[in-house]
């Protein structure tokens, strides 16, 4: 039976995305390469229209689906990315909610952020804010965000309830998630589980019974976890069999 400790598992993620901010030509949760094709932005969800209205920098094929598509982002709204990576998302929300919106990234690792930042400012998002910090303990204020996105993070958590807890913490009343993560079907063997899996959106997955008595927890109500089969499709490609225990879900809930 795999013993990895608390300090073990986090290091292996934060070397993984480093790892990918530092390589222009890497894409990909998995250290084993979940770019199942050269396309894997438009198999999680995203339109070619979408993908086109951002820096191309600032797609490195990281996720599980498309959080913009569930959050129907208003004009004027502030918006939180959780994992906010080489700012995909950020810069998709940064255009629905306008100039009179803002966007909050935070991330983990130096390298995504500087990854971020240097997007931002080469391409003019000026309601675009990245802010180094763990999504365990964000640097956002109270009762301050109409929406919470984040795409293929949560499941990297540790401390998943923590992380729900702060969301909460940080959403106006009446503000929502829209969240796109990796979630379980069937537990996985533990001679499947390795250090790298914990950095790849394997081994830190929840039941979805799990993830909806966490979220309750935190006290949000409207909760609907919707798991998409169809994206073992480029799951497949994470590692081998992988897709009998893993599919992307959409998170979605209501302060």
């Amino acid at each position: 039976m795999n013993t990895f400790t608390q300090e073990q598992k986090k290091a292996a993620i934060a070397q993984n995305y480093a790892r990918i901010a530092s390589d222009d030509d890497s894409c990909g949760c998995a250290p084993s390469g979940c770019c199942s094709s050269e396309n894997i932005s438009l198999e999680l969800g995203y339109s070619k229209e979408q993908l086109n209205s951002i820096p191309a920098e600032a797609d490195k094929g990281l996720g599980c689906g498309n959080p913009t598509a569930i959050a129907s982002l208003k004009k004027g709204e502030v918006v939180l990315d959780l994992g906010s990576g080489a700012g995909l998302d950020c810069f998709l929300a940064s255009i629905e909610v306008g100039e009179k919106g803002k966007v909050i990234g935070v991330d983990m690792t130096r390298e995504m952020i500087a990854k971020a930042r240097s997007n931002r400012d080469k391409n003019g998002y000026d309601n675009v804010d990245f802010r180094l910090g763990e999504i365990e303990n964000l640097p956002v204020a109270d009762d301050s965000v109409n929406v919470i996105i984040s795409n293929c993070v949560i499941n990297l958590s540790l401390d998943k309830q923590r992380v729900f807890d702060e969301a909460f913490r940080v959403l106006k009343t009446g503000g929502r998630l829209a969240i796109s993560d990796i979630v379980l079907t069937k537990k996985i063997p533990s001679k499947m589980i390795t250090l790298d899996s914990y950095g790849a959106c394997i081994s830190g997955a929840s039941f979805i019974d799990d993830l909806e008595a966490v979220l309750k927890n935190s006290g949000f109500k409207d909760i609907n976890i919707t798991p998409k089969s169809e994206s073992k499709k480029f799951i497949k490609g994470w590692s081998q069999n992988i897709e009998d225990y893993i599919v992307s879900a959409n998170i979605e809930a209501v302060k």
